[in-house]
């Protein structure tokens, strides 16, 4: 079952209530995400990223997951 951007956003939301979320894309599959949030202050590029996969629940894994590729932009807030 494809997945849209609204529910891309209310999962990251979920996990990232104060951030500021980016989500495009409406091919149900293929989607850009920016996450800006005070969590990944002095956090290296590849923790903020593994923090919102995580919080994807799942949507990625595998052949399986309903979101087959996110372009993700993640930084703390200037």
């Amino acid at each position: 079952m494809p997945i849209s951007a609204h529910e891309i956003e209310t999962l990251l939301r979920e996990s990232f209530p104060a951030a500021e979320i980016n989500v495009q894309g409406d091919d149900g599959s293929h989607f850009a995400a920016e996450v800006i949030d005070e969590s990944f202050r002095g956090k290296n590029r590849l923790q903020q990223q593994r923090a919102v996969y995580a919080a994807l629940k799942g949507k990625m894994d595998g052949n399986n997951g309903e979101l087959h590729a996110l372009a993700l932009t993640t930084k703390a807030p200037a």
